[in-house]
């Protein structure tokens, strides 16, 4: 096993199987952020629980294969691994079926896990693991003994309620969301229309000073320190947006952890999130230098 001192980055939740139409492949937003760091060589390490199933068995060994630490992966001898079916709608949207209850529902509180998180700079998690009882009690536990809480909102009805959301966004020092999550959430208590107006209110609700807004293909805002950054984002030929929103969050928790300025850090992401969707899949292989030949 790994020294659990050694990992700046713990990502803690869902690992688990996309069933495609084309086929399945890995997926679950801590693994492809694990993924995206550790091609920045930052050495993360991922909190998960999987089946004593194949499926299991072989995310084990995919992760093995990237050099990514699976010495936090807990086995579950009654639930199966994490699986969900994923198709396009009639409007070509992709549809996802969430299976529930698996292993990742049932993520233990083990004594290993405070010193793992306590030594990380960054604890990443999301919305969608604290769905059930088991895990969300692991996670509450977990962000009391960690450094720079940054929560990864994933709203997937019907896994998330309000009183849930609400009460991750008064663990977080960081957020990041998407349009369509900063409209619900802000709708939920308030009536503002402007993006800052909603980024201000849950600055004021939730006590979340800092965050970034994704807005697809034209850019992000990053909300840091006191100060508002924009940026328009890179005009990409887009092959599968799967992902891409991991990568950009990855890409910026890595320049922060580099002591980047913020500009740097955005820009960073906003090219990695964009490169990704230039691939197949949400982890594909490629190399760090290939990010650098996009242009805005």
């Amino acid at each position: 096993m790994e020294n659990a001192r050694d990992h700046k980055v713990v990502c803690f939740g869902e690992v688990l199987w996309d069933i495609l139409p084309s086929g399945e492949v890995p997926g679950g937003a801590p693994m492809n952020v694990a993924y995206h760091l550790h091609k920045q060589h930052k050495n993360p390490a991922v909190i998960t629980r999987i089946g004593n199933d194949e499926m299991g068995k072989a995310l084990i060994d995919i992760f093995s294969t990237y050099g990514i630490c699976t010495d936090f992966f807990q086995l579950d001898i009654e639930h199966g691994t994490g699986k969900v079916f994923a198709k396009p709608n009639e409007q070509h949207e992709v549809v996802y079926d969430i299976v529930k209850p698996v292993a990742w529902d049932f993520i233990k509180k083990e004594d290993a896990l405070d010193t793992l998180v306590s030594n990380a700079d960054y604890f990443v998690f999301g919305s969608l693991a604290a769905r059930s009882p088991g895990s969300k009690n692991t996670l509450l536990q977990l962000l009391e003994s960690a450094k720079t809480k940054v929560l990864d909102i994933n709203l997937r009805p019907p896994h998330y309620d309000r009183k849930i959301v609400e009460e991750l966004l008064t663990k977080a020092d960081f957020l990041k969301l998407n349009l369509a999550e900063l409209e619900l959430i802000t709708g939920w208590f308030s009536k503002y229309t402007t993006i800052k107006d909603r980024v201000n209110s849950i600055k004021e609700k939730f006590n979340v000073q800092n965050m970034v807004v994704t807005k697809g293909g034209d850019g992000a805002d990053l909300y840091y320190n006191g100060y508002e950054y924009t940026h328009s984002g890179y005009k990409v030929k887009v092959v599968d947006t799967v992902g891409s929103g991991d990568a950009f969050l990855a890409g910026l928790i890595a320049k922060f952890s580099e002591k980047a300025i913020p500009e740097e850090a955005l820009d960073f992401a906003s090219r990695l999130g964009a490169f990704i969707a230039t691939k197949k899949g949400a982890c594909p292989d490629y190399r760090v230098e290939e990010i650098g030949k996009l242009i805005l």
